[in-house]
């Protein structure tokens, strides 16, 4: 147990990375529940139709995560080990990447998209369908325009955090958020001598703010070159020595699969539940808001462990970086508990700030009683995840979180969602019982130590 318990310097060190991560992503998490709100006041099928885009936007972001993630490993080492050059040449093949995947997006989102919308529509006495389908419709025109300014942000923002520069990366995100919240104020009710646009003033909000993030992150990076010379000359070709691109592509792909298959398996996930009507779809949209808000320092913690663990094994410290990466594991799994508490006395409160049927909330209610139930072993598996990430164990955390999800979870739910009669409730709980078994794989994975390992030693 003693090894689990870090010192008091341990844990300043630990929340000197995850705090500004917890600051950022809480009042994001936050802000997403106001804007929820916002837009939970015009009607069910409003919330709902949003609801849908943000799974098929929650599918590209992930991806795009993935897409840096590969990169974002080798970032964190040549940090470690103090060579620019090697730090210069991961941000420039996160951009090649990312700004293929961005066009991609768009291109599906603009030819594909009232197909995709669709799959999530299933009749119920919650609300209209055809209008359900133009509101979502109408968003997701707008928010295609959003991938864009979110892919470069996130080139700017993964290789600063990998640097251990989590502040501006949070300012960034804070500015973001304000501009967001304000104008989705301004433009879904038409106040202030704005026009009223409903969902589509809440899309205009979040483009306002995606160029807002990338505009302070891309000029905060140049005035402060002298801490992170990295950004120096980074953008005067795009040249990358051929074997690291060897070496990011072995160990990037996977991740890139993963997070890809893995936010479709979600997706996948959302589509079964929305077989039981759009009740369930609104309800589900209310918990994923609220879960968000209630996760954020477990989770903060958990992507933390990539970032210090991933330095000390560039610098050389294996044994360290082990240390450590219990210690934080430990750390956000205690801290989940606590969350998990407070989610469950607060579950009855958040639903009904929404302008939509008794129906939906108290399922919404019961719903986030079984996600605080679930909380603490997601975030075991979640910290699981970015431990094996760091050491370069890509291929071990695609079987580990995609491979599983669609050879265990989407077939239970499929099953589930479509020959039984299982109400919203049962159906999602019972989802959720493979967590279990994913989170004894990872606690093997883990103690195993196949993941420490340095992975810069090569000259570039």
């Amino acid at each position: 147990m003693k090894k689990l318990i870090g010192t008091r310097e341990f844990y300043k060190m630990a929340l000197v990375i995850a705090l500004p991560l917890m600051i950022q992503n809480g009042i994001t998490s936050f802000v997403n529940l106001l804007d929820n709100l916002m837009v939970g006041r015009l009607s069910t099928e409003a919330m709902t139709g949003v609801s849908i885009v943000n799974q098929l936007m929650f599918v590209f972001q992930l991806t795009i995560f993935g897409g840096v993630s590969g990169a974002g490993i080798f970032t964190a080492q040549y940090f470690g080990r103090g060579d620019q050059d090697g730090v210069r040449y991961t941000f420039r093949f996160k951009l090649i990447v990312t700004a293929a995947l961005a066009v991609l997006s768009a291109a599906l989102f603009t030819f594909a998209g009232d197909k995709l919308v669709e799959l999530y529509l299933h009749a119920d006495s919650a609300g209209d369908i055809g209008l359900c389908r133009a509101e979502a419709l109408s968003y997701l025109r707008i928010m295609t325009l959003t991938v864009f300014p979110f892919v470069l942000t996130q080139c700017y923002s993964d290789t600063l955090r990998n640097c251990g520069q989590t502040v501006a990366p949070m300012m960034a995100g804070v500015a973001a958020i304000f501009v967001n919240l304000t104008f989705n104020y301004l433009l879904i009710f038409g106040k202030c001598g704005f026009p009223e646009l409903g969902v589509r003033g809440a899309a205009i909000a979040t483009l306002m703010a995606r160029v807002t993030e990338c505009a302070i992150l891309i000029v905060w990076t140049r005035r402060h070159a002298g801490q992170y010379p990295f950004i120096l000359g980074a953008w005067k070709s795009l040249r990358i020595p051929g074997v690291l691109v060897r070496q990011i592509t072995v160990k990037g792909l996977p991740l890139l699969f993963n997070e890809l298959f893995w936010s479709g398996g979600m997706a996948f996930m959302a589509q079964c539940y929305s077989t039981r009507g759009l009740s369930a779809v609104a309800a589900f949209q209310i918990c994923m808001t609220v879960w968000d808000l209630f996760t954020i320092v477990a989770f903060a913690l958990g992507n933390s462990v990539g970032i210090i663990a991933g330095q000390k094994l560039g610098a050389g410290e294996l044994d360290k970086a082990r240390d450590y990466a219990w210690k934080l594991i430990a750390f956000a799994v205690a801290v989940s508990v606590v969350f998990g508490g407070l989610l469950i006395a607060c579950s009855s409160l958040f639903p009904r700030l929404y302008n939509t049927t008794q129906q939906v909330r108290e399922l919404a209610a019961q719903m986030l009683i079984v996600m605080a139930v679930c909380l603490p072993v997601i975030t075991f598996t979640h910290a699981c995840y970015f431990t094996l990430r760091c050491g370069g164990k890509t291929l071990i955390t695609l079987a580990f979180d995609s491979l599983f999800t669609w050879l265990v979870n989407i077939p239970l739910a499929w099953t589930l969602s479509r020959y039984t009669a299982l109400p919203m409730l049962t159906l999602y709980a019972v989802c959720q019982t493979p967590e279990l078994l994913k989170s004894v794989i990872g606690f093997a994975m883990v103690k195993s130590g196949r993941w420490v390992q340095n992975l810069t030693m090569e000259e570039l």
